[in-house]
């Protein structure tokens, strides 16, 4: 399926010269999300994924349905201060400042073979930041899963050598 064409493309936003990848499109048809889902599970059935974990918000939208289409569960990589119980956190750099995610301590247990999940890979700081909170947790991250993937800015990088996979690229 080419799902590149359920993508709204939107001009200037949210600042001038940025062409903003909206995936809202792509979620309100169903037949198109439920088939990029599946193809997605197809990724995680290849790395055998224990669990899938998905970083805050929109990877909620893919990595929920992802664990759910797969019968393994979903673990929330939430921003730091959502979380109820014993969390560690990671602070990561933003193009206008900082931000920090958190998991529960016991939301991976050690050697347990994770796939991240995502709505887009752009520089890879929110990646990079839930591998290390993974990794401090004893998890092994085997992979990562995104709608679309902006080519041009150099997020794989910040993903090393682990299996990526992304329906969209641009």
């Amino acid at each position: 399926m080419d799902f590149k064409q359920y993508i709204r493309v939107i001009p200037d936003y949210p600042q001038p010269g940025i062409r903003f990848k909206d995936i809202t499109t792509l979620l309100k048809d169903g037949p198109a999300y439920r088939a990029a889902i599946q193809e997605l599970a197809v990724f995680a059935r290849e790395v055998q994924a224990d669990v899938i974990a998905g970083p805050e918000a929109r990877g909620f939208v893919v990595g929920a349905p992802l664990s759910y289409e797969m019968g393994i569960g979903f673990v929330p990589i939430r921003k730091s201060g959502k979380l109820p119980y014993e969390s560690i956190k990671a602070d990561y750099d933003l193009e206008y400042g900082k931000d920090a995610l958190a998991v529960h301590v016991d939301a991976i247990q050690p050697g347990q073979r994770v796939l991240i999940a995502d709505d887009l890979l752009a520089t890879g700081g929110t990646i990079e930041t839930t591998i290390n909170l993974i990794e401090q947790l004893g998890g092994k991250v085997v992979g990562a899963a995104f709608l679309i993937e902006l080519t041009y800015l150099d997020g794989r990088q910040k993903i090393g050598d682990r299996p990526i996979k992304s329906l969209i690229q641009y």
